[in-house]
């Protein structure tokens, strides 16, 4: 048991996950609307100004528009794991947050109580595996849907959370060992000093990456990949069920957003030099700190979406494997080096931490640039012409057109 934790009253228990589930419903309500309004400026237009004052209520519109459409079920599908499949989806994203802490201990009418609806000594692996869970409703809604691009967006979305659940895991493995537990409580009190963005960068950019990965958000949208695959997955829903597909995904941009602060910029500790402050992380100031980091993780999200086109898939899937695992793995045994090291009272460590978390980090910016960088692809168009302009030999006899002679190699093939 944590120390802390199981000792609130029901009543205290039952408004904190009320508290959490109406946080996450306001949010993702707040982000729908500053997603639609930051790209509309980012592409110099204006974007939702109609529904309330300036727009605002444009969400709220929505979702009640969502919500009183008749649902439709297409003939031929498998009814029951199609109604299912958005639950499947929403729940274990919504479950996620109860281990995520919001702030340290408070007095609410009496009661002394963590601002964290539970945590375990495992919390950080157990959510990882409800966003493993979450993908089966992507996967089961796909094939129940009895189509061909529902099906192939499921597909899509199993090989995508795969490749980027691993690379993810690997980044997690340094905080654990520098922080000496998988709990996110003690994960934060152990930032209590510094902040493990500073001390393990190369983690951090790959959480960074796998994070965006994970949620199938742009640049990694294959999944619902709009322009090739009629919104993919989700292609045969409506009404209510596709807004549970809508509230999962941006439910899923909170949590990872919320776990990377958690696990890397200190949680809910006020960052410098506002936690210069005495009382800067005591009482209810902290929900402010931890709420502003995860809607700075959330505007990377829809500035991502703004900036850069899809990936191809071939492209999408060597990140992951040819860069992010590999250089996860070679950093996780330096930093198991180091935590060695410090163990055995080597009085230096920090400085080394830093230097090759700074090197290491280097090495992994150049490798995710390279693919994409003027120099290869110049080499790639070079080879392409190369290929159309070489003559391409026919594997079988070809008759002469009317008015062209037959190359030699033509020539060769009709006679042999």
């Amino acid at each position: 048991m944590i120390p802390g934790f199981g000792h609130d009253t029901w009543w205290l228990i039952l408004a904190k996950a009320l508290l959490v589930f109406v946080f996450l419903v306001l949010t993702v309500l707040v982000a729908i609307l500053a997603e639609r309004k930051i790209l509309g400026r980012m592409q110099m237009r204006w974007g939702p100004n109609r529904v309330g004052p300036r727009g605002y209520l444009q969400s709220l519109a929505d979702g009640i528009k969502l919500a009183l459409k008749e649902p439709i079920i297409p003939f031929g599908v498998e009814k029951p794991i199609f109604l299912l499949a958005p639950a499947i989806s929403t729940i274990p994203a919504i479950t996620a947050f109860a281990f995520i802490p919001f702030g340290p201990q408070v007095s609410v009418f009496g009661h002394w109580t963590p601002l964290q609806v539970t945590d375990l000594p495992v919390a950080v692996l157990f959510i990882l595996a409800l966003s493993s869970i979450g993908v089966y409703g992507i996967v089961l809604a796909g094939w129940s849907s009895g189509s061909t691009y529902p099906l192939l967006g499921g597909v899509r979305s199993t090989a995508q959370v795969i490749s980027y659940e691993v690379a993810m895991g690997l980044s997690f493995a340094t905080v654990f060992l520098f922080a000496g537990t998988m709990s996110t409580s003690q994960i934060v009190t152990a930032q209590n000093r510094v902040w493990y963005i500073f001390l393990l960068l190369p983690s951090f950019c790959t959480y960074l990456v796998s994070m965006v990965g994970e949620t199938n958000r742009a640049p990694f949208d294959l999944p619902e990949a709009e322009g090739e695959l009629v919104a993919g997955f989700h292609t045969e829903y409506s009404s209510l069920s596709f807004a549970m597909f809508f509230l999962a995904e941006y439910i899923n941009m909170t949590t990872v957003s919320a776990l990377a602060a958690t696990l890397f910029m200190g949680g809910w500790h006020a960052p410098w030099p506002l936690n210069m402050w005495d009382g800067a992380n005591s009482g209810w100031w902290p929900v402010l700190w931890f709420t502003a980091k995860v809607w700075l993780f959330l505007f990377i999200y829809i500035w991502l979406r703004g900036v850069l086109p899809r990936l191809r898939y071939d492209q999408f899937m060597a990140l992951g494997w040819k860069i992010l695992i590999p250089v996860s793995l070679v950093w996780a045994l330096i930093a198991a080096a180091i935590r060695t090291l410090r163990n055995q009272g080597y009085p230096h460590w920090t400085p080394v931490l830093v230097g090759t978390s700074v090197a290491v980090t280097a090495v992994l910016l150049y490798l995710l640039q390279r693919p994409f960088s003027n120099r290869q692809l110049r080499k790639k168009r070079r080879r392409t012409e190369s290929a159309a302009a070489a003559p391409l030999e026919p594997a079988f006899p070809t008759p002469q057109l009317p008015g062209k002679a037959l190359t030699p190699a033509t020539k060769e093939v009709a006679n042999g």
